[in-house]
């Protein structure tokens, strides 16, 4: 890979940990309308994931989705105006922090709910592939919470069944809400998934390398035989479930910051004046979005 596009993942890595941070620093003073949940750590799976988009593909996000809304390209001031209720948000200020659709990028607070839609989206994608000629594909990013909704193995039931092309990506930040997966869930996450036929690969990495080789793997599966796959991220939430609501212990979480931190696996790639442009450059541009939307209007009721 060249060291344009390590610069380029830094990038994206840095934008989505800079607007992260600036929403849970100024979330108190009221600014913001409705909760927030933010994936602080867990950056690379959004950028990693992502980066492996071809035109005409679906994402679907959930609860957590700022970053996958960045990593898909999304605009820092439209994210920030639509936490902040203006017109110019994302969906005009009405959809808030947890309900985003701009061009092919969805976004559902409900998390065992987004399974069966983007599923549903899979499949009609195939159904317009012979139309379009094309091999477009949905990315369904779940959290390890989300595989105690039984409708979420209903559908993929279905999408083994009817043959969906989606990728599901789980995010096991090891912890859902306050309750640590090991007390809420049961055997393999990765059993799961293949007791359905669905083929599935677990990765224990923050490294944006390794989760881009092999997401894009896996999404060359799912065009090239149009069927459903997973990816087990076993990755790691620095932030609270929310806006204050982490009960681990702060020296547990120091030492997940200091052992897990993606930016600064990724940035020990980059030239030491290059790291150092390009986070001037993302404070910059998220000082600026901000100051942006704060200053722009309501919507008109």
């Amino acid at each position: 890979m060249s060291q344009t596009a390590h610069n380029e993942l830094y990038l994206a890595l840095c934008r989505i940990r800079r607007f992260e941070e600036a929403v849970l620093e100024k979330f108190s003073s009221g600014i913001f309308f409705g909760t927030t949940h933010t994936s602080l750590g867990q950056e690379a799976n959004a950028v990693g994931v992502l980066s492996c988009l071809q035109a005409g593909d679906v994402v679907f996000s959930n609860h957590r989705c700022h970053g996958h809304f960045l990593a898909y390209g999304g605009d820092l001031r439209a994210l920030f105006a639509e936490l902040m209720g203006r017109a110019t948000g994302v969906c005009g200020g009405r959809g808030g922090s947890q309900h985003l659709h701009w061009c092919n990028f969805y976004s559902n607070g409900v998390q065992g709910g987004i399974v069966p839609i983007a599923t549903g989206m899979a499949l009609a994608e195939k159904q317009l592939q012979s139309e379009r000629q094309s091999a477009s594909v949905v990315v369904a990013f779940l959290g390890d919470g989300t595989l105690g909704e039984g409708v979420v193995y209903e559908s993929l039931n279905m999408a083994a069944l009817w043959g969906a092309p989606i990728l599901f990506v789980v995010e096991n930040n090891r912890i859902a809400q306050t309750t640590p997966t090991q007390l809420a869930l049961a055997g393999d996450l990765s059993a799961r998934f293949e007791a359905f036929g669905i083929p599935a690969l677990a990765l224990e990495s923050s490294d944006v390398l390794e989760i881009r080789t092999a997401a894009a793997a896996l999404l060359d599966q799912v065009r090239a035989e149009a069927r459903p796959r997973a990816l087990i991220l076993n990755t790691w939430r620095f932030g609270p479930h929310s806006k204050g609501d982490d009960t681990r212990p702060p020296d547990l979480v120091a030492q997940i910051k200091d052992q897990h931190d993606p930016l600064f696996i990724h940035g020990q790639r980059l030239e030491p004046a290059a790291r150092a442009a390009i986070e001037t450059q993302v404070q910059e541009e998220v000082t600026a979005a901000f100051q942006q939307a704060a200053a722009d209007p309501f919507p008109i009721l």
